[in-house]
């Protein structure tokens, strides 16, 4: 009996391959504690600031330094799998990859290298893997509501009414395009246009914000309370303040490091324009990212 109950619990991994970080999350899965209820553990998670974003936002394509990189860390991934038993897994790369001249060339040199499949997927399956996770692990499920993924290179926007996508959409909009000088008026322009659209046919819509920078402004406000809701004047005050300081100041000053002192200004100033573009007061935080939203489906699937 404890062979059969053993055997219920699954272990999955999820590879996301951002345009400024890297990660590995693997949860457990167990159907058999006493409540009844699935119980989800977190087995390991790795984050590697591999910065794909720097190469593809200025030269276009992944650099063969980075993708020694990307191999040497794919291997590594395969082995913490390998240790901790996964049996399914899926690894998504997103925005970098998606606009890298050699982008596939890499992704089918990394299979045959490592073994682990890499799909490159388009900002809509991205949006609607963040989308599906948000209604499963939050009060989404009545109202009107924007979930904004800020990443490194573009911004996912996608809006819920009533627990139902209404629509999704991606914009090259991200951390990285930003800092390189490649984010044009025009797109940033129709993101505005699109939110404020939304405005008028849902107002009060709500904001929940995902990655790795919200996350860590959330974190910097000091701001209490269980909801983990950041107001927006709070986050101006922040951006005009971290805005003011040299990168290393900002390392120093706010405990950052290196790969993220960069990327938090533009960050900031992203979920600003939303806010403003939303007529939004508040920016709620539920922590959830790219890789819960993987892995989290991967389980549904297999039920």
């Amino acid at each position: 009996m404890d062979n059969v109950l053993e055997s219920n619990v699954m272990n999955i991994a999820a590879i996301d391959i951002g345009s400024n970080g890297a990660r590995l999350l693997i949860k457990s899965f167990d159907p058999n504690n006493e409540t009844g209820e699935v119980k989800v553990t977190k087995l390991l998670f790795v984050r590697i600031p591999l910065r794909l974003g720097k190469d593809v936002f200025t030269l276009g394509k992944i650099s063969k330094q980075r993708q020694h990189m990307m191999f040497h860390m794919m291997k590594a991934f395969r082995q913490f799998m390998l240790l901790y038993n996964v049996e399914q897994y899926r690894a998504c790369a997103t925005s970098a990859m998606r606009d890298a001249e050699n982008g596939r060339k890499v992704m089918k040199r990394i299979e045959k290298h490592t073994g682990i499949r890499l799909e490159i997927i388009p900002g809509a399956a991205e949006a609607q893997l963040l989308c599906n996770n948000l209604v499963e692990n939050t009060d989404s499920g009545v109202g009107n509501y924007a979930y904004v993924d800020v990443g490194g290179g573009s911004t996912e926007i996608s809006l819920l009414h009533d627990g139902i996508l209404a629509e999704s959409h991606s914009f090259n909009v991200g951390t990285l395009r930003m800092l390189a000088g490649a984010v044009s008026k025009k797109e940033l322009a129709s993101m505005c246009k699109v939110l404020e659209r939304y405005a008028k046919e849902y107002p009060g819509t709500k904001i929940i914000g995902s990655g790795g920078n919200i996350n860590r402004l959330f974190k910097l406000s000091h701001v209490k309370g269980e909801e983990r809701s950041l107001p927006v004047d709070r986050l101006q005050e922040l951006y005009t303040q971290l805005a003011s300081l040299s990168f290393s100041e900002r390392m120093e000053q706010f405990h950052l490091k290196e790969d993220r002192a960069d990327v938090i200004v533009p960050a900031a100033e992203i979920f600003l324009l939303v806010a403003k573009s939303l007529s939004c007061d508040t920016i709620l935080v539920p922590n959830i990212s790219l890789a819960d939203s993987i892995v989290d489906g991967i389980y549904r699937d297999a039920q």
